[in-house]
């Protein structure tokens, strides 16, 4: 494997309790993680959707635990049977516009769920490495065009973005209570992506899904905010900075990289949400389109992007894959589902051409950018 790439030796064999298993990001990880040798337990609700990338692939796991992160007991119960060595927490409420709805739950799952996780990993001494996701939308959004670096303040105007801000503050003190310094032996890191793309996604109300949704329909695409900028990324690039965080966390030095990170594309690639109407359109022989929404919807930021020079500098982590080759593969992957093709030869032929990406890059963690 190359440098960029999750070390085969480390996960082979290695215990992996993985958390939100059954949303998309959960899906492409466990079958990742299957294919490195990892043997995981995944904890979560059953699927919000039909289709879903989880059903579609076959969970490759040892366990596939049905649970609520707002059910400590419950939670406890599954990380002590499964003794894990690797936590990855990647349960959430992951939308914004379903937050002002239910802020009542979106704090639960998202803010106490953390907590829940955290407590019941107190518990278990196998444990050596957690990494609890939280989101690029946990800053103090400040409409500026610079991008933001780890050491900004955690903040939120709308119910998700603060859930995933208090998330990022009962992280760091965890860590500072009860892990490390003579407590307990497992490093905890928090890790903040972009907004991620790639096929198998069939979320409701998410933007590919939407687009994907109106193009194999033959309709024009409705969009909220057409000039909103994000950090777009394929869903493979933020998934091979957590397990490159892992590693790091379970390493003779764990404690350095025990902190807050951030896993986001290039600045040329935090681009317009039309951009992507329009690249996902060429895909499909250009024959679709788009229209505004004549509606009345919540706030969302306008403009967000993260700083991922740390990740670069310090993991050896680095993206492969521009937006616009990230979108290609997307819509080449949906359009392969929709004629018939087995979504999990899907996937995994993906995973194994991203690996095949960074045989070419030589950073190691602690070399330089």
């Amino acid at each position: 494997m190359g440098a960029l790439n999750p070390d085969p030796t480390f996960w082979a064999g290695k215990r992996v309790l993985l958390t939100g298993h059954t949303g998309f990001k959960g899906a492409w990880l466990s079958l990742w993680l299957a294919r490195l040798g990892a043997r995981v337990t995944g904890f979560a609700l059953p699927p919000e959707t039909r289709p879903n990338l989880f059903e579609a692939i076959g969970f490759p796991a040892e366990a596939h635990r049905i649970g609520d992160i707002r059910d400590l007991d419950a939670l406890a119960r599954a990380v002590a049977a499964a003794e894990p060595e690797v936590v990855i927490h990647m349960a959430a409420q992951a939308l914004v516009r379903p937050s002002y709805a239910d802020p009542v739950g979106t704090f639960a799952v998202n803010t106490m769920g953390s907590v829940h996780l955290l407590e019941a990993v107190r518990a278990v001494r196998s444990v050596r490495a957690v990494v609890v996701v939280t989101s690029d939308k946990a800053y103090e959004n400040r409409e500026w065009p610079y991008a933001y670096r780890e050491n900004e303040a955690m903040g939120g105007h709308d119910p998700y973005s603060a859930s995933k801000g208090c998330a990022e503050l009962v992280t760091s003190a965890y860590r500072a209570s009860f892990f490390g310094a003579g407590g307990h032996p497992a490093r905890i890191a928090s890790a903040r992506a972009g907004n991620v793309i790639g096929g198998g996604d069939y979320s409701r109300d998410r933007l590919i899904p939407d687009i994907v949704r109106a193009f194999q329909a033959g309709e024009s695409v409705e969009i909220r905010a057409p000039h909103a900028i994000r950090p777009w990324q394929h869903v493979l690039e933020p998934l091979a900075g957590y397990l490159r965080l892992a590693e790091c966390l379970a390493g003779e030095d764990g404690a350095a990289f025990a902190e807050g990170w951030n896993f986001g594309p290039a600045d040329e690639d935090c681009r317009p949400v039309s951009h992507l109407v329009e690249r996902l359109a060429h895909g499909w022989g250009g024959q679709a389109g788009w229209h505004l929404s004549q509606k009345t919807h919540p706030h969302e930021a306008t403009y967000l992007k993260v700083d991922a020079s740390k990740a670069r500098a310090r993991l050896g982590w680095d993206r492969r894959l521009t937006l616009d080759t990230a979108l290609d593969w997307s819509a080449a992957w949906y359009r392969a589902a929709a004629s018939g093709a087995d979504p999990r030869a899907l996937a995994e032929a993906e995973i194994a051409r991203y690996e095949a990406l960074g045989e070419s890059f030589g950073l190691e963690p602690g070399a330089p950018a």
